[in-house]
């Protein structure tokens, strides 16, 4: 039977021999898997994250409800929420939200403008350090806060001031972080970068100054926080709006859930503004990983 010979008629579709099939390359079988671990460990981080957050509202929600805060000063967190949707609609939160905004991305801009180029000069000139680091120690152990006096009674009430008060306040992180970031690079670095022939201004280019950034972006996101927390101090004294003179005038007048509307939204502007400057951040280091 094995050397018996078929005719055309006799091969039917069962005996033919099916083709191997073909493999999915390694990459298709284990993209599906990959994603799904990359989906759990997002997942599992942002709840991890997040559950503390949740446990505060719930509690901000539920004890003064059950009588163990005084909801008259502690109201719960739904009334606040109302209270600041009332605010919005009714256009007095946006009035103040802009008016704070300005005064804080204003003194913010110009205290990076300023004090990065004055750190990296005081870090990295010797000369400009010795001059300069009695100034900075007496004026670093200065509260901005006390001073806020002084720049009332220079610059008076105004626009003027609050501006100037933000930039003083977040300078020194800048700077302090600047100078930090510049003297802290690897000495090895430097020594390699001048064996090779490099010249001070190719040194500081490309050695430098890209060894720095991350401390001076840790000086960036704290000055990033003060611009906002100082400010309401600014505004409580001669302001007319913004979030500081909300919390002020609302406090004044016993408007409490109207109190807790405008704390809410600078917790929310904080942290907005400090995820924008992590996003930065990761934007100009991307060296690190490449």
């Amino acid at each position: 039977m094995a050397d018996q010979k078929l005719l055309p008629g006799d091969v039917h579709r069962y005996d033919e021999v099916a083709p191997a099939p073909t493999p999915a390359p390694a990459s298709t079988l284990t993209e599906s898997p990959r994603r799904r671990l990359l989906g759990g460990r997002w997942l599992r981080r942002a709840v991890t994250n997040s559950t503390a957050i949740l446990l505060l509202l719930a509690a901000w929600e539920v004890l003064p409800r059950l009588g163990v805060v005084d909801p008259v000063f502690v109201p719960p967190l739904s009334e606040n929420l109302v209270a600041w949707y009332d605010l919005l609609v009714g256009g007095q939160l946006p009035e103040h939200l802009e008016a704070s905004l300005a005064r804080s991305l204003s003194g913010f801009g110009l205290a990076i403008v300023l004090a990065i180029p004055l750190g990296l000069l005081i870090g990295w000139y010797k000369p400009v350090a010795d001059f300069l680091t009695p100034l900075l120690e007496l004026f670093r152990n200065t509260s901005a806060v006390a001073l806020l006096p002084v720049f009332t009674l220079i610059l008076g009430i105004g626009e003027t001031t609050k501006v100037t008060f933000v930039l003083y306040a977040c300078a020194w992180p800048i700077l302090l972080n600047t100078i930090s970031g510049v003297k802290t690079v690897e000495p090895l670095l430097i020594k390699s970068a001048r064996s090779m022939g490099l010249g001070p201004v190719r040194l500081f280019q490309k050695v430098i100054l890209p060894a720095a950034v991350p401390t001076i972006f840790t000086g960036v996101r704290l000055a990033g926080a003060y611009s906002i927390l100082v400010l309401l101090f600014a505004e409580m004294v001669g302001a007319k709006a913004g979030l500081g003179y909300l919390i002020l005038d609302t406090q004044s007048s016993f408007r409490i859930p109207d109190m807790y509307a405008g704390i809410i939204t600078i917790s929310v502007l904080g942290l907005l503004f400090n995820l924008l400057l992590v996003g930065v951040e990761r934007r100009f280091s991307t060296w690190r990983t490449t």
